[in-house]
């Protein structure tokens, strides 16, 4: 079975490209959207996926708190 490289949601996609541009300007990584990521280091491109993961985390839980 292939799989399609096509979003299921293009608004979600687009959603998650913003949180990664934000998050990687809260780490220092400047312009991370023009970046070439193979030239970025794997410790680089793991960290600002890893905080992308827990501000999810961190808005689910509020969510579900009722906060």
């Amino acid at each position: 079975m292939s799989r399609s490289k096509k979003p299921v949601n293009p608004a979600a996609q687009k959603a998650l490209d913003q949180l990664k541009e934000e998050t990687a300007a809260e780490i220092g990584l400047k312009d991370y959207k023009n970046t070439y990521k193979g030239a970025l280091s794997s410790a680089d491109n793991g960290r600002v996926g890893g905080q992308m993961v827990r501000k999810m985390i961190q808005a689910q839980e509020q969510q579900f708190s009722g906060k």
